[in-house]
């Protein structure tokens, strides 16, 4: 069941980025905002839908859950503006691993420690060598799409 979680996991990262580029596409041609915007009302409804057919009852709503965890809505809405925006002129690759790198930095955050009612993981070597690796990764990746842009600006 771990490997199909994963596997799942996996896949809605490819589909996460596919569709940070068709929004980033989309706001360059139709505005950010109303990419943004579509994208939100489109989300919304079907969240909706599956709730009102699929969702069991919870002890608390989303009128007495606590507020602070409310914020992630206010996140989401910044991920989807900045992705929008940024995709098309950073390109999928760099936009990607930039938006993994930060994901993977806070997630070692959280972990080490234990934010937000979280299992306490300890920030170990393994860890660190995983977000330097990144961060490196993420470095040539940019570096690739500066030197592609120049050739491209020269022919």
């Amino acid at each position: 069941m771990l490997y199909i979680m994963l596997l799942l996991v996996i896949l809605s990262g490819a589909v996460l980025c596919a569709q940070s580029s068709i929004n980033g596409r989309l706001g360059s041609t139709v505005g950010v905002l109303e990419s943004s915007w579509l994208t939100f009302t489109l989300g919304a409804m079907v969240s909706l839908l599956i709730a009102f057919f699929f969702e069991p009852q919870y002890e608390l709503n989303l009128f007495t859950a606590p507020r602070w965890q409310l914020i992630g809505a206010f996140f989401g809405v910044a991920y989807m503006l900045t992705i929008v925006f940024a995709m098309p002129r950073l390109g999928a690759a760099a936009t990607t691993v930039a938006v993994i790198s930060g994901q993977l930095l806070m997630s070692l955050l959280i972990d080490h420690f234990g934010w937000f009612d979280n299992a306490i993981i300890e920030l170990d070597p393994s860890r660190i060598a995983a977000l330097i690796l990144l961060a490196i990764a993420l470095f040539f990746i940019y570096k690739s799409n500066v030197a592609n842009s120049v050739e491209h600006d020269l022919s």
